[in-house]
């Protein structure tokens, strides 16, 4: 149990200075493709002292991590968060034309806001959509509060040239789903 709770608290580690603040452990980002160099990543964070970490254990938290928020490239020298990052970075993923309903899990609290001014990407470069409710809820109720699943007319949004791209974990990505193209029903649930 306590063995889970630390890879845990490294992954989320991981994430922050992948996706947001490599400058926090001394790492750098490449642009093309977010990846990282793995033994300098390795370093880093052992040179921190606030974690240990070696091969073995990072192989194991992008294996397990159920969101696969993680790759390594084909040797695995480099690594890299999949989407989510805040930070400048081209992950190289081509245009594609996405299904016709999408998800997006999120708190009942942004809702009169979701209205307004669609699904914005706030500090990420994109909004994240999921391609069924269940992934959009647990995705939603990482906040611990009431979760409402909104339904996105994707594919009407891509016939009016709106650009969606795949990540390598399955996300879809888009910069902005304006209000007009969100689907307020019955059919849309609070969890």
């Amino acid at each position: 149990m306590e063995q889970n709770k630390n890879l845990t608290r490294l992954s989320r580690h991981l994430c922050r200075v992948l996706r947001h603040e490599p400058e926090l452990i001394g790492i750098t980002i490449e642009y093309h493709g977010a990846w990282t160099n793995t033994k300098d990543l390795i370093s880093a964070v052992n040179a921190g002292g606030k974690f240990h970490i070696d091969m073995q254990t990072l192989e194991e938290i992008v294996n397990s991590d159920e969101k696969q928020r993680y790759s390594f490239n084909h040797d695995k020298t480099k690594i890299r968060c999949n989407q989510g990052h805040s930070i400048d970075v081209d992950l190289g993923l081509k245009p594609q034309e996405p299904p016709e309903i999408l998800y997006h899990g999120t708190i009942t609290d942004f809702l009169n806001s979701i209205a307004e001014k669609g699904l914005l990407r706030g500090e990420r470069q994109y909004v994240h959509l999921s391609r069924d409710e269940k992934t959009a809820a647990i995705v939603g109720d990482r906040r611990h509060k009431k979760t409402y699943i909104l339904r996105i007319k994707a594919g009407e949004m891509f016939r009016n040239g709106y650009v969606f791209y795949l990540s390598d974990n399955g996300v879809w990505l888009t910069e902005h789903v304006p209000p007009e193209f969100l689907i307020w029903s019955d059919k849309n649930k609070s969890i």
